[in-house]
């Protein structure tokens, strides 16, 4: 379904410095081209009680390996999960996602050929998709062999975003190294001895030919005009490190002094809205909603589960940590912003019509998602017109 020029009447519109409790919006040739405080001047899609938003934008999105794996040694075919991934995004009203890649060494589904054969099949998948896919490669610092194939995918322009991480073992997220292999031996379902020795193997990560091989690929990206990105940041020196490499946004900083020291720096920090959500880090590293109230905390991805990311910001709004407005923000115009999207994030006349309506009474709801103008998810609940103006504008 395309809206080539259709009016979505008596919403609640969530703009980027206020609330409109009942206006309109008018979508034509895929943008949005007006947006006025109440009923549409024309026949409209009745969203009466509903909430409009603008599409969610999840910067980091590491699903479609469970997708491909369920199960530990149970796989399914490319295409399959990346199709399957997509209806899910767009029922959960994620509008741009960026799946995020891990070139790593050989954990799981993790390796150098697995991240490139998805990124090559999900540029090619793209038409047939809902939603707007990007590619976030994740580079393993330690993982120096990595590092020609993710060149090669830049110079195609097929990188979107690149954080660095550095997993070794003792630091980041992990900083007791018996957590580190216990929560890898469960989620692999492999052996913790078995896990501990390619752990030790790692312990490498520091040195300096490891971070010159880093740094040679920061140069590239930001040549290339690819957003760099940190990735569980746990202390000040780290965070310096990383933004004299170019660094602008911190992903999952673990500890308060890394998210402060990233929010000094004038870097833009993420955390996981699974994280804000349940008020705290599923291993126990910093919580979201601590970092928030302390002002470090300004944008929210998916991590792993693209549900999470509207009712983190609901439930944010619902227990007045910040306006609905700036809640909003965590999940839309601030990762469009951070990964250098202007067309994008926000209810403002000449953007991308990248819309959610969502019903607010109880738990939130997607009652309809819109990419582009196009009507890519919608739950049939909707009270199909005012005036007698169908959601069905075109076939």
């Amino acid at each position: 379904m395309r809206f080539e020029e259709q009016w979505i009447t008596g919403a609640r519109l969530a703009l980027p410095d206020r609330v409109v409790e009942r206006g309109s919006l008018l979508v034509q040739n895929g943008l949005i081209a007006d947006i006025r405080e109440g009923e549409a001047p024309s026949p409209a899609v009745n969203a009466r009680g509903l909430t409009l938003l603008p599409g969610l934008v999840d910067m980091h999105g590491d699903m479609i390996e469970k997708e491909l794996e369920p199960r530990p040694g149970t796989r399914f075919d490319h295409d399959l999960a990346i199709l399957e991934l997509d209806k899910r995004l767009a029922a959960s009203g994620v509008t741009t996602a960026f799946a995020s890649l891990s070139f790593a060494d050989g954990l799981g589904l993790r390796s150098d050929t697995r991240a490139v054969g998805l990124i090559r099949d999900i540029v090619a998948l793209r038409p047939h998709l809902l939603v707007d896919h990007r590619i976030h490669a994740r580079y393993e610092i330690s993982n120096t062999d990595a590092c020609p194939a993710v060149l090669e995918l830049v110079q195609a322009g097929m990188i979107d975003l690149i954080s660095l991480m550095d997993h070794t073992p003792g630091q980041g997220q992990f900083r007791d190294m018996e957590v580190y292999v216990h929560y890898l031996a469960r989620h692999l379902g492999r052996h913790a001895d078995e896990v501990r020795g390619e752990a030790e193997n790692r312990l490498d990560a520091g040195t300096e030919e490891v971070w010159e091989v880093a740094r040679e690929l920061a140069a590239t990206a930001k040549q290339a005009g690819i957003p760099l990105a940190s990735h569980d940041d746990d202390t000040e020196q780290k965070v310096a490190l990383l933004q004299e490499l170019g660094v602008t946004i911190s992903e999952f900083p673990v500890t308060l002094e890394a998210a402060r020291a990233a929010t000094e720096r004038g870097m833009i920090t993420f955390m996981g809205a699974p994280n804000a959500l349940r008020g705290q880090s599923h291993s126990g590293n910093l919580s979201a909603l601590d970092a928030l109230n302390d002002g470090s905390l300004h944008g929210l991805a998916s991590d792993y589960s693209p549900m999470t990311m509207l009712q983190a910001a609901m439930l944010i709004a619902e227990r007045n940590l910040l306006s609905l407005s700036e809640a909003v923000k965590l999940v839309t115009l601030t990762p469009a912003r951070a990964t250098g999207m202007s067309d994008r994030g926000s209810l403002e006349i000449g953007k991308r019509a990248d819309l959610v309506l969502v019903e607010t009474v109880g738990r939130p709801r997607v009652r309809l998602t819109i990419v582009g103008g196009h009507a890519v998810y919608h739950d049939g609940t909707l009270n199909r017109s005012t005036h007698g103006a169908p959601l069905e504008v075109t076939p």
